[in-house]
């Protein structure tokens, strides 16, 4: 932290560890020229910084003040409350969310992929439509958090619906790829519920919004419904297209199901992930 301290010229009065992602830590500093947010392991941060600076101006994101190559990100400290902290905030707040939800998808790119390099290149790949079979049955090789005849279902279960997805494959669309509610500040500001900040693009791609939606979505259960019913309403207001975009969403979540479920005894979200899998071998 003092060499990060000592690239912006200032000297460290606080810190403390703020609630952040499984790959990597992030804490708040408080440096003699103000807060800062530092954001250390994860991703390549280069490539982060670089979705960052396309999608502002579209939505909401933290300022990146500083990149160390191979160690961390600085980032403006923006106040907000967590989303996860007032999804009782009812349809109006699900409706903002769901509007900033959908403008993610206003940057675009040539191609569907993920991003080589701090210039934002797409490397070409197999449409996920073809990826999606393979994908999961790989996941499902190398996770014990399932037995085994439900491991075999997801497979079969995602190789069932993965042909739907040629209908977007060739969408182009910057996807956050981790939006939930702790990755969003939110605050109430004249009487009406604003987002501040996105946070953590580290596992963003070029491919269809409709993936962002699903992840927001996933635990939907769990969420109060007027927020679901304005989070649902206003994203689909700014789709581009007609299309099933809550089934091809829960279709593109797939793959990070299958992934999750892979992840180290102990995390949270992928415990809920093996539950979402049973419930959807199940139904």
């Amino acid at each position: 932290m003092k060499e990060i301290a000592a690239a912006l010229g200032a000297e460290i009065v606080g810190s403390r560890v703020l609630a952040g992602g499984f790959s990597h830590q992030t804490s708040l500093l408080t440096l003699t020229s103000g807060p800062v947010v530092v954001r250390v392991g994860g991703a390549d941060h280069e490539i982060e910084a670089a979705v960052m600076a396309a999608a502002r101006g579209h939505v909401p994101v933290p300022e990146v003040l500083k990149v160390i190559p191979g160690s961390a990100m600085v980032l403006e400290y923006v106040a907000g409350t967590p989303l996860s902290e007032v999804l009782d905030g009812g349809f109006e707040l699900g409706a903002e969310v769901g509007r900033v939800a959908a403008a993610v998808g206003a940057v675009t790119f040539d191609r569907p992929g993920f991003f080589a390099d701090a210039s934002l290149a797409v490397a070409p790949q197999s449409p996920w439509s073809q990826q999606l079979p393979e994908f999961a049955e790989a996941c499902m090789a190398k996770t014990a958090r399932l037995d085994v005849s439900v491991r075999k279902a997801w497979a079969e279960l995602c190789a069932l619906h993965a042909p739907a997805l040629a209908a977007i494959d060739e969408q182009a669309h910057l996807v956050h790829a981790d939006l939930n509610p702790k990755n969003i500040l939110v605050s109430r500001v004249d009487g009406r519920w604003r987002v501040d900040a996105l946070l953590d693009w580290e596992f963003s791609f070029a491919g269809c919004p409709y993936g962002d939606a699903a992840n927001m979505l996933r635990f939907a259960a769990d969420y109060p419904e007027d927020f679901v019913d304005g989070f649902r309403t206003a994203f689909a207001e700014h789709l581009p297209a007609e299309q099933d975009w809550l089934y091809l969403g829960q279709v593109l979540d797939m793959f990070a199901l299958s992934d999750l479920v892979t992840r180290p005894a102990g995390n949270p979200v992928a415990d809920r992930a093996a539950h979402e899998i049973r419930r959807w071998v199940t139904r």
